[in-house]
């Protein structure tokens, strides 16, 4: 799909770009890592993690450069791109270290340069390499990612898919008011500036409820409705899908007419930008999925979760290039889908917890036809919130996870303070991959009535305060703790610092 999203103008810029890229990268090596994941997948906090491991030399025993002792320091330099926002990693780190807070979620791109000075393993490389690596990690969020097959579909594509979907059991109830409202709504009626408002401001609302963590649905296109910032009231975020309609030519100054052209100033004044600038400049991609909170939500998120990544996938240009090729067009050549808040879950369960993954992102990547890159997933916690032990039920020993739970979370009618040190038994993630997925079987939580509990017996996941770091007797803080987040470095840059 991603060779259907620009114009032949289009690609002549971005090979100008790349060129003009590749020529600095022949004296200063770099790599540009995407990471992108939906709201509160854990983004900030994997790009923080990221940084403050290589920077304070945290433990990564299968990191192969840091554990054979060859990086001899990772350190911040200014970004290359002076339009796009810096990653504010100081000020989320003092968030993670000094506040215990997790810092706030990704509402727009943002952009930081960590330059890595490292020996090579072999001499021959040594003796061409410069033993410097830059790593432009570009944050963005995957709502964002999400708009890029409208880039393909007209706005009558674009309005019966919507109400398709809004008509799904999962969503029916939360879209209601929006469909009613619709329904009542003549396409070939004069454009109204206030009916289209009341149009656009229902259907964010309905997006926005599918959101919630009950529902916790992944697929909520156009993104902007979710994150509109600088947009916000402005007529390309004023629009909203119509039913009933025909591939016919709308009538000048009707409301589709209007309709349909905010939705084309959307596509080409805020979706190709963002393809253009930055998607097509990306060398490698992480893509964090919030698995814990679909399972939760039931099998209707995890189908809709797959559905996201299915889309995502389709939007980038995997492959590898030659020499040649390589000063014209960037390719991805590894993504690596990586399920966070790990610690969540007993150690018992990592392993299911990948295996679903597994399976989501396998069928995702056939789903997209998507070929060309190495795909790997990964069951990660970027920070670890919790230590693990043992309680006595009884006769029977139970697998524990021991933290501080986020203030009013709640489990079994007991509503924590945020300060309290717990131990908590999570529950067990089912042997049966393909109920996970089965939104055609009898789960409760599928009804249109459905209202998820927190005293569900089979699964229990809360949400966790950072934890309180160790110090060394010199009164040092250690980095931060993670869990696999070495597996992931060594997946996405490893090869680069061979």
């Amino acid at each position: 799909m991603a060779s259907s999203l620009t114009t032949f103008t289009d690609e002549a810029k971005i090979a100008l770009d790349t060129l003009s890229g590749r020529a600095t990268g022949l004296f200063s090596p770099s790599l540009r890592l995407g990471v992108t994941g939906l709201s509160r997948a854990g983004k900030t906090v994997f790009i923080s993690a990221f940084v403050h491991n290589l920077i304070h030399g945290g433990r990564l025993p299968l990191f192969a450069a840091q554990k054979s002792g060859r990086i001899a320091r990772a350190f911040l330099e200014e970004q290359p791109d002076d339009a796009v926002p810096r990653f504010q990693y100081e000020d989320h780190v003092a968030a993670l270290v000094n506040d215990r807070l997790w810092p706030d979620s990704t509402r727009a791109i943002s952009e930081l340069r960590l330059t890595i000075e490292y020996e090579s393993a072999s001499g021959w490389s040594r003796m061409f390499s410069s033993g410097k690596l830059s790593v432009d990690i570009v944050d963005y969020p995957g709502e964002w990612l999400l708009d890029l097959p409208l880039l393909g579909k007209s706005y009558a594509d674009f309005s019966r898919e919507a109400f398709e979907m809004a008509a799904l059991p999962v969503r029916a109830d939360l879209s209601k008011e929006w469909r009613a409202l619709s329904a009542a709504v003549d396409p070939n009626a004069d454009a109204d500036e206030m009916t289209a408002r009341r149009l656009a401001d229902s259907f964010a609302a309905y997006l926005k409820a599918c959101k919630l963590d009950e529902r916790a649905l992944s697929t909520l296109p156009p993104g902007r409705f979710l994150m509109p910032g600088d947009l916000e009231g402005s007529p390309a975020l004023t629009f909203a899908p119509l039913p009933g309609l025909s591939e016919r030519r709308a009538r000048s100054g009707s409301l589709q007419a209007m309709m349909e052209r905010r939705y084309e100033a959307y596509k080409t004044y805020v979706v190709k930008p963002f393809f253009r600038e930055h998607i097509t400049r990306l060398d490698r991609q992480i893509v964090v999925i919030d698995a814990l909170q679909a399972l939760n939500a039931g099998p209707g998120a995890m189908a809709d979760l797959e559905r996201a990544v299915t889309e995502i996938l389709a939007c980038f240009r995997p492959g590898r290039g030659n020499f040649l090729t390589d000063f014209f067009s960037r390719r991805i050549d590894r993504i690596l889908v990586a399920a966070t808040k790990a610690d969540h879950l007993h150690h018992e369960s990592h392993d299911r917890l990948q295996a679903i993954v597994r399976r989501l992102a396998d069928r995702a990547v056939a789903r997209a036809n998507f070929t060309g890159a190495d795909v790997d997933v990964v069951a990660l916690a970027a920070v670890r919130a919790t230590r693990e032990g043992t309680v006595k039920q009884g006769r029977e020993t139970l697998p524990v996870i021991i933290g501080t739970p986020l203030k009013d979370e709640k489990i079994n009618g007991e509503t924590f303070d945020g300060k309290t040190e717990t131990a908590i038994f999570p529950g067990d993630l089912p042997d049966k991959i393909d109920a996970v997925f089965d939104v055609s079987g009898p789960d409760h939580r599928q009804s249109p009535d459905h209202r998820q509990s927190n005293d569900d017996p089979a699964i229990r996941f809360v949400r966790f305060r950072p934890p309180k770091l160790e110090r060394t007797a010199e009164g040092v803080t250690l980095s931060l703790p993670h869990i696999r987040l070495d597996r992931a470095l060594q997946f996405l840059i490893g090869d680069r610092l061979a």
